[in-house]
């Protein structure tokens, strides 16, 4: 992957400060360059890190290949939401795990991505659990991975069992169950975690609820639901009915990021076609 800066205007730096500080390159990946032959190119010559850089130079940094790993390519129809040279966005399906694990080896996201993109290491962004549908994002680069930490921000819709009219937010901390090693609970030693939740419509039965998180812990939207009383539809790892769905009803709806080349945000967004009440 090559990736071309033009320097604009601005303070006397090294080359260094340019990329870690305005490029967001990461300390590990900016030592790989160092020791690759060519890694580092300044218009058209190599350059140190520690030389000045001035508006108007070219700079391109040509990652070394790291391999794609044991991951087995295996293309299955998985739409694509957005795509660039440094990113795409998957719309995953329920059932389909993002990574590969016991029983799960060809039917992943990650195989998935083996097939579009052979010779890349997969890089999710994100991850989603095997039944949540919606929106994933991966990188196609270790700058692109990095530049996005910290940067995407998602809404989820559920489902959710009862009938909830009032939004809030959840301020709870969530950690692994005794005794279990998949199941979370909300639990004062757990680490922070925070839900904010919208519901949309409801019936007697269900509730369309919108969601935002400020933190990312395992099952965070389904153990926070189901800590106030209305688990997600279909989910009975957390006490949700099983009567009507067979999965639990989470879908990644939309996600805006600043794009890693441009700057420019990039807001993409899928329908949650398998939920009534919209």
């Amino acid at each position: 992957m090559t990736l071309e800066f033009l320097v604009e205007d601005g303070e006397c730096r090294t080359l260094e400060q340019y990329l870690r500080r305005e490029k967001q390159i990461s300390r590990r990946l900016l030592v790989r360059l160092k020791h690759t032959p060519g890694g580092i190119c300044c218009n058209g010559a190599p350059i140190r890190t520690v030389d000045l850089v001035k508006p108007g130079d070219h700079i391109v940094l040509t990652e070394p290949e790291t391999g794609a790993g044991a991951v087995v390519p295996a293309a299955q129809p998985v739409p694509v939401a957005g795509e660039t040279a440094h990113y795409v966005v998957y719309d995953k399906p329920p059932g389909m795990p993002v990574h590969p694990s016991q029983g799960h080896h060809q039917d992943t996201l990650a195989n998935v991505f083996a097939a579009g993109y052979p010779g890349l290491p997969f890089r999710p962004v994100y991850r989603l659990d095997r039944d949540t549908s919606g929106l994933c994002l991966a990188a196609k680069s270790a700058y692109c991975a990095a530049f996005l930490q910290g940067k995407i921000q998602k809404r989820y819709l559920a489902l959710v069992c009862g009938r909830l009219t009032q939004g809030g937010t959840i301020t709870a901390p969530i950690g692994r169950e005794e005794g279990s090693v998949i199941r979370r609970c909300v639990r004062p030693d757990g680490k922070p975690a925070v839900t904010h939740y919208t519901p949309l419509s409801w019936n007697e039965a269900y509730t369309l609820v919108s969601l935002t998180l400020e933190t990312g812990r395992t099952h965070q939207i389904r153990v926070h639901m189901a800590s106030i009383g209305f688990p997600l539809a279909g989910d009975d790892l957390y006490g949700g009915s099983t009567r009507t769905y067979s999965r639990h009803m989470l879908h990644c709806t939309a996600v805006t990021f600043p794009d890693p080349e441009t700057g420019q945000t990039v807001h993409l967004t899928s329908p949650f076609a398998d939920a009534p009440l919209l």
